[in-house]
């Protein structure tokens, strides 16, 4: 056993050499838990006999000290948290796959690249998704039981209107929004501009999973009548997270680091806050999200930024919109070409139980950005 752990003991250091040497880490460890999606996994967990997750796995190499102590005290979280992380990222692509920023990820445990060392909405918007997947992950695991110190939320009880009760099981999402708040928010240092708007943007995606909380009923009675229902609070979609986040992207609100001022009678100065950098504005709700920096161009390749340019990518001739030739290749021009597809077609059930299909082959015409 000293043997297995001093061997991923030097594992782990080679993971955060990796880290360091790649440059394309956060500034201070701002996301660097973000890395753990692409090493976290059930093969690589080491047990004890009580099936207890030892914090051995060289993934954790990642974590701070108090982010690890989150995991030793809640068994079974780690698997919820690296869901959560892989369901965010899946939806980013979703939501930017048309955008000459398309969420790109790498393996390495700069998940995101570049972008989140800027205060851009870019990383506000990545800020904001991957806090509500550990949030939605999280509080959804304590409903499935597959957490030993959460489960479902059991607080509404008894009757809630004339013809319909609480029973249930809700989705937990109270401890769902503390524990992402604990642990993803411990990442943050300092009292810079950079911190109140990383905090900001991953309360917005918190909030956000909270407030589409929706109400689910099942119907009881005689014969399938409705005469009594029982009804329990269920999490939103995670696409329904997704949409909303993104609308709040497109109306992000630019702030700058402001004081309240100082208070006279105990002669302390009241925390800074975020105003908007546009005195005529309205200052941003919890929601919204928040940036402070000019997004780079991602029009062609950058080093210094991190951008990969929209060379190569796929876009729509016929569109006047973001997924058009026009705008997602920067006015460089398109190359057309044309390839043969494959699918399956003409399927047919068979009873009981086989689906055959038949193989069909067209040809589409592809249109790639020079």
């Amino acid at each position: 056993m000293r043997s297995l752990a001093l061997l991923l003991g030097v594992k782990a250091a080679c993971i955060l050499l990796v880290s360091s040497l790649a440059g394309t880490g956060a500034v201070n460890n701002s996301g660097r838990w973000w890395g753990i999606v692409n090493v976290a996994s059930s093969a690589n967990l080491l047990t004890n006999s009580k099936n207890v997750q030892l914090v051995l796995d060289p993934s954790l190499a990642l974590l701070s000290r108090r982010q690890r102590r989150l995991i030793r005290q809640n068994p079974g979280i780690l698997h919820a948290i690296s869901a959560g992380l892989h369901t965010a990222i899946k939806e980013c692509k979703w939501q930017f796959q048309n955008r000459r920023w398309n969420c790109p990820t790498t393996h390495s445990p700069a998940v995101f690249g570049k972008i989140i060392n800027r205060g851009c909405r870019e990383s506000a918007f990545v800020f904001a998704i991957t806090s509500a997947g550990v949030t939605h992950a999280v509080a959804r695991s304590c409903s499935e039981g597959s957490i030993e110190s959460c489960t479902c939320d059991y607080r509404r009880r008894g009757p809630g209107g004339p013809d319909w009760h609480w029973g249930g099981c809700s989705d937990n999402v109270d401890f769902g929004r503390m524990f992402s708040r604990e642990f993803v928010d411990s990442s943050e240092r300092g009292r810079d501009l950079r911190y109140l708007t990383n905090l900001h943007n991953n309360e917005a995606g918190r909030l956000t999973v909270s407030s589409e909380m929706r109400q689910e009923c099942k119907c009881h009675g005689m014969s399938g009548s409705c005469t009594v229902r029982t009804c329990w609070m269920r999490l939103p979609s995670f696409r329904a997270v997704g949409d909303y986040l993104k609308d709040r992207f497109d109306g992000a609100s630019r702030v700058v680091y402001a004081n309240k001022g100082s208070n006279r009678a105990s002669h302390r100065a009241d925390p800074r806050h975020l105003e908007p950098e546009n005195s005529a504005h309205k200052p941003p709700s919890t929601k919204d999200l928040v940036y402070f920096e000019k997004s780079p161009n991602f029009c062609s390749y950058n080093g210094k930024t991190g951008t990969t340019g929209t060379t190569g990518r796929t876009c729509n001739s016929s569109s006047p919109a973001l997924d058009g030739c026009e705008l997602l290749c920067c006015g460089r021009g398109f190359k057309t070409r044309t390839e043969l597809v494959t699918e399956r077609c003409h399927c047919t059930f068979h009873w009981c139980c086989h689906v055959s299909c038949l193989n069909c082959t067209s040809t589409q015409t592809v249109h790639e950005c020079l």
